[in-house]
């Protein structure tokens, strides 16, 4: 049986339009993580919405994450909230 995180991302990729990948869902909640901690949790939802927006705009996935979790990796100071 699959977890719910897989239920609800397969419904949501349904009803968008769009083919979800598996190993996309736990690298972007790897990266999500290092957002949360080394930023600010809420920072964490707005930054994938971002990466969204940058691959619709031709970058691969793997580039953004790339990007953002070495760049949340070397964010000054962590989160009060991590």
């Amino acid at each position: 049986m699959s977890s719910a995180i897989d239920r609800w991302v397969m419904a949501v990729a349904e009803d968008l339009g769009v083919t979800p990948n598996p190993a996309d869902t736990r690298t972007i909640l790897d990266m999500t993580k290092d957002v949360a901690h080394n930023v600010d949790r809420p920072a964490a939802p707005v930054t994938s919405y971002l990466i969204g927006i940058a691959v619709g705009r031709g970058m691969t996935l793997s580039e953004a994450i790339k990007r953002v979790t070495g760049l949340a990796r070397s964010w000054p100071g962590q989160s009060e909230e991590s």
